[in-house]
């Protein structure tokens, strides 16, 4: 089923109205395995649109595979299914939408076709047309209520979020999935954009590739202002051959159970996926 994004010309100016719009998921037909009641595990990956980096070089020699296809891509976007069909919610960076340089796949939908999510939403954020599509990605075994597109503020234009609530309207489990920008004053502008959006909800998960570590994060971010808590401190997810940097997190409310968080050793994209298990309160009803 095609995919249904946002469209029109991104203006790089930070009074410009980015109302986020109500989309929709796109939907498969598939029977959700038995999870623990009230359970869901979440994965942040940011996967380098399938390029399989090891060393710092490889930034330089395959810097070509953000133009052009490879043949490798295909197996590496494997690896990757392999490891998440354990998971119930995965919020995919650096995905592609369907260019020249991923052999015109949705990197998305193939995820989500490969590993039977029958909820997937890819956000197109850069539209470089037939050469690049930046993207991030939804995949979910539970249908959103309320699913929202958010382009973030920023001077440069591209950053995006996909806002998902499930269960009761009234009071949900909402799910912030980003990709944050590389400069300290340009996050800290997304990150108030995103503490606005969820600040009068109980149950919140921020998830992603936030481009720095959890303590600037939670004291020296607008998000210093909410409850939320890092489910890990000394987790390192960068560089993926030497982790020695926390860059991918998964934020959660006080009233979100933790059981399990880790990271996952599969030094593939220059990230390492992240992941959690936590329990949900027993009003909100995943479906």
């Amino acid at each position: 089923m095609p995919i249904r994004t946002l469209k029109g010309a991104l203006s790089s100016r930070l009074k410009r109205d980015r109302a986020p719009r109500a989309v929709h998921c796109s939907e498969l037909v598939y029977k959700p395995r038995s999870r623990k009641p009230g359970h869901i595990r979440l994965l942040s990956f940011n996967i380098q649109v399938g390029i399989n980096t090891q060393q710092y070089r490889h930034y330089l020699t395959r810097s070509w595979q953000h133009l052009l296809p490879h043949s490798r891509r295909a197996g590496t976007l494997d690896q990757i299914a392999a490891a998440l069909p354990d998971f119930d919610l995965v919020a995919l960076q650096e995905a592609d939408g369907g260019s020249l340089r991923s052999g015109f796949i949705n990197q998305t939908e193939y995820l989500a076709l490969k590993c039977q999510f029958p909820y997937w939403y890819h956000q197109l954020n850069r539209n470089l047309g037939k050469l690049a599509q930046h993207s991030n990605g939804l995949l979910s075994r539970y249908k959103p209520t309320i699913l929202e597109d958010h382009k973030l503020p920023g001077l440069i234009p591209g950053r995006g979020a996909i806002i998902a609530r499930f269960g009761d309207p009234r009071d949900p489990l909402v799910v912030v999935m980003m990709h944050l920008a590389l400069s300290q004053k340009a996050r800290n502008v997304q990150l108030s954009y995103i503490r606005d959006q969820v600040k009068t909800y109980n149950h919140v998960v921020l998830m992603g590739d936030m481009n720095t570590h959890a303590e600037q994060l939670l004291n020296s971010s607008p998000l210093k202002d909410t409850d939320l808590q890092a489910v890990h401190s000394e987790l390192h997810t960068f560089p993926s051959w030497r982790p020695s940097r926390s860059l991918d997190h998964i934020l959660v409310s006080p009233s979100l159970i933790v059981h399990q968080v880790g990271v996952l050793n599969l030094p593939i994209s220059d990230h390492l996926p992240i992941a959690v298990e936590v329990e949900v309160p027993k009003g909100v009803i995943l479906e």
